[in-house]
């Protein structure tokens, strides 16, 4: 370009100096646009570069060095993927609002990371990557893990990684969900109301958590158990409900958002770390099996056995009234007695009778 504007171009085509000058001078503007164009022409093919920025995306990009401390380290508890890429390839570039699309679906609940082909070609070659944009799925081991063959686009990808997450929930129904409240009753319950017929993605994550799943049961109820919906007064799906405390008798309801972070710091505050299998029982002096199931806990009138008489009726303070029948007690049955305790329960707190 330069020289072109040079004083050589004075004497183009043999012209005069004066006539020379005129070309130039009327040449000026068509050169001044097509420079103009030709710089404006760098910064696009800088756009074009792959770019992760970690205020931007919710992609964990990685090098060679340390795929085994992210990846690897953590198969037996945790699902990755990872996408190859080239910092120059037009399709790379178009794939990365897909990609982090995907990051974002899945923030917290598995570990969906990037690697550049550009920087880190022989490595990629020994993950037999030939082309890119390509996208490997490493499940929980054993599974080994593999190429994604679908179409690359948010929604699929998404899903197929979710599909290999572990799912430590409990379907809760109405033949179980008395001993599912009951059961280990050092660990929290926290149960889905929901109107579909499966758990969600967070829900199967949050159960597979690596403390939680030690330390928390997590239960879904599907719409359709009417006595359950009744039970826990669920008005609208989905609800969260957690119900904990030695007898069960303390009930929380979830009223933030519906997504795994939010989730997750609300059930972490009644979350304990390395809780024992046994438990102390009513006034301190032996142990019981965390594992036994004590249905009598939540239930609103209480069958009295030999394994339930000392919580509900023998052991602790208040009135103990006990109501014999022959075989199964009736709904219109429950709900008289239950009227009649409210009824002989003292209103002031710590104060006057308590009936059981």
């Amino acid at each position: 370009w330069p020289q072109l504007f040079s004083d050589g171009i004075a004497t183009f085509g043999g012209l005069p100096p004066s006539q020379a000058l005129q070309v130039v001078t009327m040449s000026a503007a068509p050169w001044k646009s097509l420079l103009l164009g030709v710089l404006a022409a760098g910064p696009l093919s800088e756009a074009a570069k792959v770019e992760i920025d970690a205020m931007k995306h919710d992609i964990q990009q990685i090098t060679q060095a340390n795929f085994d401390g992210v990846i690897s380290k953590f198969r037996d508890s945790a699902v990755s993927s990872l996408w190859f890429f080239k910092e120059d390839n037009k399709a790379d570039k178009s794939f990365l609002d897909e990609y982090n699309k995907v990051a974002g679906d899945l923030k917290g609940m598995a570990k969906i990371c990037a690697i550049s082909c550009s920087d880190f070609p022989i490595f990629c070659e020994k993950q037999g990557v030939k082309e890119t944009p390509t996208v490997m799925i490493y499940p929980m081991n054993p599974m080994p893990a593999f190429k994604f063959e679908g179409k690359l686009e948010a929604k699929g990808l998404s899903a197929k990684v979710a599909r290999f997450m572990p799912d430590f929930s409990i379907k809760v129904t109405k033949e179980n969900s008395d001993a599912f409240m009951t059961t280990e009753p050092s660990k929290p319950k926290v149960v889905l109301f929901t109107s579909k017929k499966s758990p969600p993605t967070i829900w199967k994550a949050l159960s597979s958590e690596t403390v939680f799943k030690r330390t928390v049961k997590f239960g879904w109820v599907t719409e359709d158990e009417k006595d359950i919906v009744a039970k826990f007064k669920v008005k609208k799906f989905p609800t969260v409900i957690m119900q904990r405390g030695s007898k069960a008798e303390i009930k929380d309801i979830y009223t933030g958002e519906m997504k795994f972070g939010a989730l997750k710091d609300w059930v972490n505050l009644h979350s304990e770390s390395g809780m024992g299998d046994k438990i102390t029982s009513p006034g301190g002096r032996t142990e019981e099996s965390a594992e036994e199931a004590k249905p009598w806990l939540v239930q609103e009138v209480p069958e009295m056995t030999a394994k339930s008489s000392n919580d509900i009726c023998f052991k602790g303070e208040g009135l103990c009234v006990i109501y014999l029948k022959d075989g199964d007690i009736s709904s219109a049955e429950t709900e008289m007695l239950t009227g009649l305790s409210k009824k002989f329960t003292s209103q002031l707190s710590d104060r006057g009778a308590k009936m059981k």
